[in-house]
């Protein structure tokens, strides 16, 4: 039952990380090292899955080994954060400050925690 469990949440950790692919204020990064944490924990199969994948399994397997973060992956990460997020501020939230300093507050700290680890020298 408790690895069943572990493998429920490790697949919505993961389905919440590629949803963070689309939508800037989900951060995707967490989420799949979380669907990673968590399918260690329940079953060898999703894990081994997961860490070998065409798309994540690379990124996840250098960020677990050197917490780091590759440059071209933080430009293009912050860049589109602040793109969406100053789109939505300027044209979707118009008017409504309380939801425009959400958003940025949002952005900084997103930012904050991306630039916070260390760049992957190649």
């Amino acid at each position: 039952m408790k690895n069943r469990i572990f493998i429920i949440l490790g697949w919505l950790s993961f389905g919440v990380g590629v949803l963070g692919i689309f939508l800037p204020i989900l951060p995707t990064t967490p989420f799949l090292l979380l669907a990673a944490f968590l399918f260690s924990k329940g079953s060898g199969k999703p894990y081994n899955w997961l860490v070998n994948h065409k798309f994540f399994g690379e990124y996840i397997r250098n960020f677990q080994e050197t917490k780091t973060i590759p440059l071209g992956t933080k430009i293009s990460s912050i860049s589109t954060l602040w793109i969406v997020m100053l789109g939505s501020v300027f044209f979707v939230v118009n008017g409504r400050w309380y939801l425009q300093l959400l958003l940025i507050l949002v952005s900084i700290a997103v930012t904050i925690h991306i630039l916070s680890f260390k760049t992957k020298k190649f």
